[in-house]
Formats: C-alpha cells, sequence, structure tokens
C-alpha cells in the first residue's frame, strides 16, 4: 500500500467519527462539503482524501452513510477487535486501563503491567496488574497487538526495544521525550505539552 500521509490519517478518523454520529441519528447520505466543515479544511480535499482508497458517492448525490461509513472502517482496520497491554499501572496508566471508549473503537485493554511490587497482583476494574517481567512470555501466549508505554522516562527505551522484540506490532507511547521504534513496530507519541503548546498557539494567534 501507498504511503499515506499522517494528517490525511488524521482527517479519515474525523470523518469516521462524524459518520459514526450522523449514522445513529438515520442520516442517509452526507455531502464532502458537510465532511469538510467538520474536518476544518476543503470539500475539495475531502474527495482528494477518499480518492487515494478508490471511488466513493456519485456526483451531486453525495455519499451513502453507510456504505463510506463500512469502508472508512475497513480502511483504518476497525473491521477486527485488537489486543492491547498497557505498561506501566500510574495514574496515566491506570485511567486509560479503565476507559471504556477503547473496547467501543475495537481496542481491547486485555492485560496491564508494573515493575514496583506493591502494585502487582491489585485490581484495576476487571484486570489483575501483572509483573512486567513476564511480559514477553504472555505476548508469546496471548498475542498482543498493541502496547501502551505509560511509564517514567528513564528505561522507557529499554521497554520500548523489549516490546518489539515480544513481537508486538505497535506501540502508544505516553513517554515524555522522544523514543525511537524499534524495528517493525509502528508507534505514535502522545506528547500532552505539545499539544497544550498547540493549543496555546491558537488562542494567541486567533483573529
Amino acid at each position: 500500500m501507498k504511503r499515506i500521509a499522517e494528517s490525511t490519517v488524521r482527517r479519515l478518523s474525523i470523518y469516521l467519527g462524524f459518520l459514526e454520529d450522523i449514522n445513529r441519528r438515520g442520516t442517509t447520505t452526507v455531502s464532502s462539503e458537510q465532511l469538510a466543515k467538520l474536518g476544518g479544511t476543503t470539500s475539495a480535499q475531502v474527495r482528494k482524501d477518499l480518492s487515494l482508497f478508490g471511488s466513493f458517492g456519485k456526483r451531486g448525490l453525495g455519499y451513502s452513510v453507510a456504505e463510506l461509513l463500512g469502508r472508512l472502517r475497513q480502511i483504518m482496520g476497525l473491521e477486527r477487535r485488537w489486543r492491547v497491554c498497557i505498561i506501566g499501572a500510574g495514574k496515566i496508566g491506570a485511567a486509560l486501563a479503565q476507559f471504556e471508549g477503547f473496547a467501543q473503537r475495537g481496542f481491547d485493554v486485555v492485560a496491564v503491567y508494573d515493575s514496583n511490587p506493591a502494585r502487582i497482583g491489585e485490581m484495576l476494574g476487571e484486570l489483575r496488574i501483572r509483573d512486567v517481567a513476564f511480559l514477553e512470555r504472555d505476548a508469546e501466549t496471548e498475542k498482543f497487538d498493541i502496547a501502551v508505554l505509560a511509564i517514567p522516562p528513564r528505561g522507557a527505551q529499554k521497554m520500548a526495544d523489549r516490546v518489539g522484540r515480544a513481537g508486538i506490532g505497535a506501540i502508544l507511547n505516553f513517554v515524555a521525550g522522544q523514543l525511537t521504534a524499534p524495528p517493525k513496530v509502528a508507534m505514535r507519541t502522545v506528547d500532552m505539552a505539545m499539544e497544550l503548546e498547540a493549543l496555546s498557539f491558537a488562542l494567541t494567534n486567533r483573529d
């Protein structure tokens, strides 16, 4: 598959959320102008984004909500369930482990790990915190698809490398600072300070 820009993927996610909302309300068709308005872009950009994956809609009639919703879910890989493990049972990790929105989107948190002996064995919702020493063993038998890193920066690169060696294909990183993705591992970093700085810029420079 050809390389798709990250900005395009973000817009596809926005379109998907909008389509799911209007589908629940019984809307059957949607125009590129409506999708553009929500995505903060232009109708031409919407049509360009969608054209990367084939032909959608009919000129003058718009898009079938159900059809486009199904195709976007397929494109985004959301027609299956993804098995997620969280490494780090601190405040961020604990909150993520109990976030119901993941399961609603097809991401099942099936394991939570920590290195603190005082935390191991505690319950987070329905999950018991496991000893991270057993990550590789568990990954082999439970086939995790995604690892969420919510640990202190010190040792985070070594943990990311362990995730790669364990055969887990993707990392969602909440660790401050830069990590290098292991070979053949997709990694996305959530930098909360950067997001706040972007909001600060928007507030400072708005009309």
